[in-house]
């Protein structure tokens, strides 16, 4: 099982391409080339007898090779991953200007590396199988971070909650305070008047009693 061919190309134009043997693989790349609909990032599989065109688009550049049907999906998009990484660190936003095949006399030796090391280097798939796994477990991680982090917020909101209670009791106290004060000066407003009527009631019935105001005849016994 073997890597035979890649590229790489900013929309149909080819940046940097190599082939490990005598194919018709360059036609058919240009042909999924202009296949592949829109700009949009992608990741897709085309079969061709016993071969498969495996594409990787990520902002607008393409990373395309062809493979023996007998590898599978993972170890392609692991060296589709690696060559897309190098080649947007080497290149930068020149790549999205360059012309035809510019990077190629450059690049083509790093397409070449990559192509022979994923294809025989059986530390490429132990590698794959890896990032495999550490990413099932950063997947799981983040599942379990956004349920802490959601109960994060739910506890945030309680104590928020909690404070706007606290808040609310608290002007309650006051309020009740407040009343309870009102209430009482009310009390003893009414009581001060009571009493004082009282006296009125008192001093009447007296100033009658005692034939006058000043009370002549009760005062002079």
């Amino acid at each position: 099982m073997a890597i035979l061919y890649a590229l790489v190309a900013r929309g149909s134009v080819v940046l940097a391409e190599f082939s490990s043997t005598q194919t018709n693989a360059s036609v058919i790349a240009r042909q999924i080339l202009e296949k592949i609909p829109g700009n949009e990032d992608s990741h897709v599989s085309y079969s061709q007898d016993r071969y498969i065109f495996h594409v990787k688009r990520t902002d607008g550049i393409t990373v395309l090779c062809m493979a023996d049907d007998t590898v599978g999906r993972r170890i392609p998009f692991a060296f589709l991953e690696d060559i897309h990484g190098r080649f947007i660190k080497t290149y930068g936003r020149a790549c999205h200007t360059a012309l035809a095949y510019a990077m190629n006399d450059e690049f083509a030796r790093v397409l070449s590396q990559q192509m022979d090391y994923y294809t025989n280097n059986p530390n490429a798939d132990r590698i794959n199988r890896l990032r495999g796994e550490m990413s099932q477990v950063r997947s799981v991680m983040i599942d379990n971070i956004d349920k802490v982090l959601e109960r994060g917020d739910r506890l945030e909101l309680l104590v928020d909650k909690t404070e706007s209670m606290q808040g609310k009791t608290i002007k309650l106290q006051k309020a009740s305070s407040s009343f309870s004060n009102t209430v009482w000066w009310r009390n003893v407003k009414l009581a001060f008047a009571l009493i004082l009527l009282l006296l009125i009631i008192i001093y009447v019935v007296l100033a009658f009693v005692c034939h006058g105001i000043t009370l002549p005849s009760c005062i002079g016994h």
